[in-house]
């Protein structure tokens, strides 16, 4: 539980023991991180994040794997920033389903300090006030802007590191690896706590999948939350005709993430939609302990398994939703 000391994490993983433990005989490796997990976290609990896009579409990005870049030609549909009272009806409607973090998701290259990011600051005021969790992921940021954020209330920020850095250039060309690495230091020093992870099944091998879990283990702090991400073929992008990951790869990539980061959070994030109960039981059983919903079944623009579906599916497991963290609203000063 929370009460094990810091000192037990280990911050020095080398690329050669990552490996060793991802390609562990599975029922050994599950084993494993199942332990550890219920060392670290009450294993009964399941928190309940709603991501909602509070802007879709129409990103000057090139992410290989999006469909919301403005050049590739998709069905999705270009909107406009949300009006603060909508996010906030969907905020408390998320918390009236059990959900106790709301993530607010931007398809921006970076943060502009425009009227834009005023209304931002205003939602995350707003969500705040409600006793949730207030996540975002609006891309890019610099110090000054995650400063303001953290004043408003911000609790968490999210900017995944997608790939491994040696792989990250095959999918993206509009930004560098750095400039992540960058967001989630200017995150860091803001004291905001640190949403990180990645995809599989960008045509990575497994030795990139360890790379980039690397990376976020041997951060001066763990992320507090790691999606862990099965690419969503989105029709329209370059990567639509990539195989289904197989869903041994994601159990392995979540018992690795619980073994090298066992504080964290493990998010068993997109692609559940085509995972079976049984299969997405295989995560629980490996580490993961939070889930992304979405209203209208979707996870920003792809397809997502309803609430009152998720819901049934952790009775059937006996598990429950997680209480949110925060005793009391932060203040706004």
């Amino acid at each position: 539980m929370e009460h094990l000391e810091s000192k037990e994490l280990r911050h020095d993983w080398t690329k050669e023991e990552l490996l060793a433990i991802y390609h562990r005989p599975l029922l050994d490796l599950v084993f494993e991180a199942a332990s550890v997990h219920r060392r670290w976290h009450r294993p009964d609990e399941v928190q309940i994040s709603t991501l909602l896009s509070v802007k879709t579409g129409g990103c000057p990005e090139d992410c290989s794997y999006c469909g919301q870049a403005a050049r590739y030609h998709t069905d999705i549909k270009v909107q406009s920033l949300l009006p603060t009272e909508t996010v906030l009806a969907h905020a408390q409607k998320a918390k009236d389903a059990g959900s106790s973090r709301f993530c607010m998701a931007a398809a921006w290259r970076e943060v502009r300090d425009n009227r834009d990011f005023d209304r931002i600051i205003d939602m995350v005021k707003g969500v705040n006030d409600m006793g949730l969790e207030v996540c975002c992921t609006l891309g890019m940021l610099t110090e000054h802007q995650a400063k303001r954020l953290q004043e408003a209330g911000l609790y968490a920020y999210n900017h995944n590191l997608d790939t491994s850095e040696e792989f990250y250039d095959e999918i993206i060309s509009t930004r560098k690896f750095d400039n992540r690495i960058q967001t989630i230091q200017h995150v860091r020093k803001a004291g905001i706590t640190v949403c990180s992870g990645g995809i599989i099944g960008l045509g990575e091998k497994p030795a990139d999948r360890i790379s980039m879990l690397r990376t976020l283990a041997n951060m001066e702090r763990h992320p507090e939350s790691v999606p862990i991400n099965a690419l969503a073929r989105v029709p329209g992008t370059p990567l639509e005709n990539l195989p289904k990951v197989d869903v041994w790869d994601m159990v392995r990539m979540i018992a690795t993430a619980r073994i090298v980061m066992p504080a964290s959070m493990v998010r068993l994030s997109a692609g559940r939609i085509e995972m079976t109960e049984v299969e997405q039981a295989w995560c629980f059983m490996a580490g993961a302990n939070s889930i992304f919903t979405g209203e209208r079944q979707t996870l920003l623009v792809t397809p997502n398994p309803g609430v009152d579906e998720d819901m049934q599916m952790l009775q059937h497991l006996g598990l429950k939703p997680m209480p949110s963290k925060k005793e009391v609203p932060c203040s706004n000063g």
